[in-house]
């Protein structure tokens, strides 16, 4: 399989780590994105690592036990490390504090902390088998002070801490789960809801397990993830993925179902919008979008894969090592290994090979694996680093070798015309509202963002249609036939008005081929020509061609190029005209430019205008002729 078949990668530089062994334990801490690598209980040492950290955190703790969880609170401020089941210690890593430990001792009795979530760098949450407990950690005074607190029954906990909320499995089919959200010192609690289990045989008792969850953020909401085996004795085709919509108001919803049409072992990440579950059996991968259309049954939208499974690209281990040792060459990485732990949104972590990956998606491949360009471009416009591969697309799509029909290269640009339109009306309304003052009294009101899916003009000119335009004037041609046909002839007044069509001279020279069936089409070319002041001579042209005699004299003395002109050009059109008094009045001007020029209003024999002069003679006899000034 070739590289550009693989739509989904291992970031290039992850964050390494020393390997879990018997003595070095390894944590992950979600809120932070941090490894924790603790060694002998912290005694030899505890180094800390995150994928933004260019300079780890070392530092030592004295060996009181076995780690269950160790999480420093958000800035990295004050480390928190749970070893027994009903303490958590704390130390500060704040400058011209104390760094003794103090300890914090859960408040319900007979319950057991499951663990614990920072909820920023001084609110700590202790989940326990009886409920949660809501602290504020006050490092000057070395001691915790309970907020809030809430007891039910618990199995297990999930923790989001892009939304701050805390999901708590309860009862004893464990498939109730209670949300809390936490913000600024509240903990409020959500509507709880229950996740629907499978069909099961009599013989065996169906629950909700931990590791059929995820809480994810997908398009700015928020969703709980549950991965629903179906049992071989129920008439579906294979597992599927149902998507809970979690909202701050209001009860949580059923919203979508991903179908995998195959059985097996799972795990699921979310990168740039798109779920991603992976399959261990097969070692792939497929993706789901749900801004993408499904099929709606009136309660829920069922999606297929975007595209084709495919195994996420292969990945090099570089050899660690002196530059002689480093010039082998680098171990192949076993994908989907069982010691595989995959954390929300996008982390792959290998706690046998030290490694932690963010997983990311590769667009470029996308482009050949979604023939179908109107869904392809509604699967990109979605995406975060999108720009260069539309234009690429568009760019494709009109050259001779890939050439798509009209109405598909129509649909295309409808759709990024409808992203930009979007943009360009979002930034009016805020315009309009900062005029109008708003913004002092709505804090929530913000200027739009602009992503790499709103495509400008010049985008589209610069990338796609200028290849174009240097080579003929085509596209042009093309739209103004098309508003011709159609008789949109307001539009293209408009369309040249605001010059979305820009001035040159093949396209007033195509203009002026329209005006039989458009007579305004003959002021636009001259106005055309006019603009670009590199074309005088085909305004007079134009004129001359139109029997416009005077205009044409009038324009080229506007210019200020009238002695330089040809008399014989200029008689001969009005000649042509059959308009007496047009011809002596042209005429005339010349006889007086001859009389300024050269002091007689005789034509020389180089002009060769002697057969207009005999006519001249011939219509207004020889008096009219103009007699030489004399001082």
């Amino acid at each position: 399989m070739g590289e550009e078949d693989y739509y989904l990668e291992l970031c290039e530089r992850p964050v390494q780590f020393e390997k879990a062994n018997p003595v070095n334990c390894v944590f992950f801490d979600e809120a932070n994105k941090q490894v924790f690598a603790v060694r002998s209980g912290g005694a030899t040492g505890v180094v800390v690592k995150g994928p933004d950290d260019r300079n780890p955190i070392s530092f030592r703790m004295d060996d009181k036990g076995e780690v269950k969880c160790i999480k420093f609170s958000l800035e990295n401020k004050i480390l928190a490390v749970q070893r027994t089941s009903k303490t958590v210690d704390f130390c500060n890593f704040i400058p011209d504090n104390s760094q003794l430990e103090y300890t914090q001792e859960c408040k319900t009795k007979n319950a057991n902390i499951l663990g614990f979530c920072w909820t920023s760098s001084t609110e700590i949450v202790f989940i326990t088998d009886q409920g949660i407990e809501f602290y504020q950690v006050l490092p000057e005074k070395r001691s915790l002070k309970l907020l809030k607190s809430h007891n039910l029954n618990v199995n297990w906990y999930m923790y989001c801490p892009e939304s701050a909320v805390i999901l708590l499995s309860t009862t004893v089919l464990e498939n109730v789960l209670q949300p809390f959200h936490f913000r600024a010192g509240t903990m409020s609690k959500l509507p709880k809801f229950e996740i629907e289990l499978p069909a099961a045989p009599k013989s065996t008792k169906p629950s909700l397990s931990e590791r059929d969850i995820a809480m994810a953020t997908v398009y700015g909401q928020l969703y709980v993830l549950f991965l629903r085996h179906h049992s071989r004795t129920s008439n579906s085709t294979g597992a599927e993925v149902v998507l809970y919509h979690l909202p701050r108001e209001g009860a949580c919803k059923k919203m979508h179902i991903l179908k995998l049409n195959r059985t097996g072992k799972f795990a699921l990440n979310v990168v740039d919008n798109l779920v991603v579950v992976h399959h261990q059996d097969t070692e792939t991968s497929v993706i789901f979008d749900i801004k993408l259309r499904g099929e709606f049954d009136g309660s829920v939208t069922f999606h297929h894969p975007v595209l084709p499974a495919r195994s996420i690209q292969p990945y090099q281990i570089p050899i660690a090592g002196p530059a002689a040792v480093t010039s082998q060459s680098p171990v192949p990485c076993k994908l989907y290994s069982s010691s595989w732990i995959v954390f929300q949104p996008d982390i792959i972590i290998s706690a046998s090979q030290g490694y932690l990956w963010n997983l990311q998606v590769k667009l470029e491949p996308i482009v050949n694996l979604l023939p179908d360009k109107g869904r392809l471009m509604d699967f990109l416009l979605q995406r975060k680093e999108c720009k260069m591969v539309i234009l690429t697309v568009c760019s494709q799509m009109l050259s001779e070798s890939d050439r798509a029909s009209l109405p598909v290269i129509a649909t295309v640009f409808d759709k990024l015309n409808h992203e930009y339109k979007k943009y360009l009306d979002a930034e009016q309304s805020y315009a309009m509202a900062v005029e109008a003052g708003q913004s002092r009294s709505s804090p929530l009101l913000k200027r739009p963002v602009r992503t790499q899916a709103v495509l400008d003009q010049s985008d589209v000119y610069t990338h796609v249609l200028s290849a174009f335009v240097q080579k003929k004037h085509y596209l042009h041609e093309l739209v103004i036939k098309t508003l011709v046909q159609h008789n949109l002839f307001y539009m293209l007044h408009q369309f040249l008005q605001y010059h979305v069509l820009s001035d040159s001279k093949p396209l007033a020279c195509l203009l002026l081929s329209l005006e039989s069936f458009y007579p305004p089409a003959h002021q636009l070319s001259l106005d055309m020509l006019k603009r670009l002041s590199t074309a005088n001579d085909e305004i007079v042209e134009v004129l001359l061609s139109k029997h416009q005699v005077l205009a044409a004299l009038r324009f080229i003395r506007g210019i200020g190029g009238h002695d330089n002109i040809s008399a014989r050009k200029f008689l001969d059109a009005a000649k042509q005209t059959e308009d007496n008094m047009l011809f002596y009045t042209i005429f005339r001007f010349f006889e007086q430019r001859n009389q300024r020029l050269r002091g007689s209003p005789n034509f020389t024999p180089g002009e060769h205008c002697e057969e207009h002069v005999a006519f001249f003679k011939q219509i207004f006899g020889d008096q009219a002729l103009m007699r030489p000034t004399t001082f």
